[in-house]
C-alpha cells in the first residue's frame, strides 16, 4: 500500500468517517471486505438512499452490486472520494457534499454534472454525464450535452 493510502485509511479513522462508513454498511446489511488501497469494499447494502451505483463514507465504499462490481473506473473515482473525505477532515464533507448537489442541480438540473467532488473524482469514471449549463443550451444543441 502506498504511503498516501496508508496516511488516508488512518486519518479516514480518526476524522469518524470511515467508522460512520463501516455502520452504515453494517445498518444496510453489506459485506465487508479489504480493498486495494487501504478501502473498506461493501457490497449487497440494502437501503435505497442514495441513489447511486457506488457511494463511498470514508474509506468504505459501498454498492447494492454483488463482488466484482467496485472494478476498474468506478473504483478509481470511489477511490478520489476516499481521499476528498481525508481532505475536508472528514464528516463535513457531508454537508458540503449536499451543497455541492444543490449547486449542480441550479446549474444544469443534475446532481453531478457540476458538482465538484464528482469533477473532481472524474465524472466519466463514475458513470455521470457532462451536461452544459442551463444558460448556454440552445436549440442547436442535444439538451445537456457539452458542444465538441
Amino acid at each position: 500500500m502506498r504511503r498516501l493510502h496508508r496516511v488516508r485509511r488512518t486519518l479516514n479513522y480518526v476524522n469518524l468517517s470511515t467508522p460512520l462508513g463501516l455502520l452504515v454498511a453494517r445498518l444496510g446489511g453489506a459485506r465487508t471486505a479489504a480493498g486495494p488501497g487501504g478501502l473498506i469494499l461493501a457490497h449487497g447494502y440494502r437501503i435505497p438512499f442514495p441513489v447511486a451505483g457506488a457511494f463511498t463514507v470514508g474509506n468504505v465504499v459501498l454498492t447494492r452490486h454483488e463482488e466484482g462490481y467496485l472494478a476498474g473506473d468506478l473504483l478509481r473515482h470511489e477511490d478520489r472520494h476516499a481521499s476528498q473525505y481525508m481532505a475536508c477532515v472528514g464528516l463535513p464533507m457531508l454537508p458540503l457534499y449536499v451543497v455541492a448537489v444543490v449547486v449542480s442541480v441550479l446549474i444544469c438540473g443534475h446532481q453531478a454534472s457540476w458538482n465538484v467532488f464528482e469533477r473532481l473524482a472524474n465524472l466519466e469514471d463514475g458513470n455521470y454525464p457532462r451536461k452544459t449549463p442551463w444558460w448556454i443550451r440552445t436549440k442547436n444543441h442535444e439538451r445537456g450535452d457539452f458542444p465538441q
